[in-house]
């Protein structure tokens, strides 16, 4: 692997800035316990003044968040980036470790469909999650407001699970995990840290290596360390990975921290 851009070797935290086509082949197979992602879906956010940062016309609620903020590799490219990395993902899992991947709901194109069928050909595939954002989404006519979490597992074992209530739905309500509309100074589609620890709890155990290929400004790496995971993060943007390490304890200089939203969250 080349050098960490950051990294807390006591709590195995790793952050690495470069693309996951060329860093997730670099991992050991069969290192990784849990893959949990959201990848840019394909929808070209944000590249010409999109909803996601337009709020206020959205909700009419009088926020101004500014100029948008630009998603690499959210256009067309974004199918191939996801199907292309599945057999690598696949690669550095244990059997029976699942591939959590965040997806859109609803909308024009019929990106989850694909994904689905994608993520079914290289894994067994558990479930498609509806997470319930709550009222209003973005949109016209039927408005999104929900987005859904494909599970797939790695062939070979019987699957993570450590869930003991049983009671475990296919839909995640608002009230679970709270809701998070974006500043000027977060990622544009940034998740709530919850979400993410959600599937952390029914998917790995304290001591497992959690992996986020395209881990943005980092709520994946803050779900696992409050849990006791280790964690390794990529993105190929230097600002959402220094982000990233700011959140996890790294020092806010590096971050940039004028650029952010100190008093967002506290290092995990």
């Amino acid at each position: 692997m080349p050098e960490a851009y950051w990294e807390d070797e006591k709590r195995g935290l790793t952050i690495y800035h470069g693309d996951a086509r060329e860093l997730v082949p670099m991992l050991p197979a069969e290192s990784v316990d849990l893959v949990l992602m959201d990848p840019p879906f394909g929808h070209n956010n944000n590249n010409n003044g999109d909803l996601i940062q337009r709020w206020e016309a959205v909700f009419g609620d009088g926020v101004t968040l500014g100029a948008p903020i630009p998603i690499a590799n959210d256009g067309p490219e974004a199918n191939a980036l996801f199907r292309d990395l599945l057999p690598e993902l696949k690669r550095v899992l244990k059997p029976g470790c699942c591939c959590c991947c965040c997806c859109c709901g609803g909308g024009p194109d019929p990106q989850f469909a694909r994904w689905s069928l994608w993520l079914g050909e290289v894994f067994d595939f558990v479930q498609m999650i509806v997470w319930d954002k709550g009222p209003m989404g973005m949109g016209l006519r039927y408005r999104r407001s929900y987005e859904v979490v494909l599970v797939g597992k790695k062939p070979g074992a019987r699957m993570a699970w450590y869930d003991t209530t049983k009671r475990v739905e296919n839909i995640i309500r608002p009230a679970a995990v709270g809701k998070i509309i974006p500043s000027a100074v977060q990622h544009p589609t940034q998740k709530p840290v919850e979400l993410m620890a959600h599937f952390i709890r029914l998917h790995s155990k304290p001591g497992d290596l959690v992996l986020d290929p395209f881990c943005g400004s980092g709520t994946t790496g803050v779900a696992s360390a409050k849990l006791g995971r280790r964690f390794i993060g990529m993105d190929c943007a230097e600002e959402w990975v220094a982000r990233t390490a700011a959140r996890l304890g790294g020092p806010m200089e590096t971050a940039k921290a004028h650029l952010f939203n100190q008093k967002e969250d506290a290092p995990a």
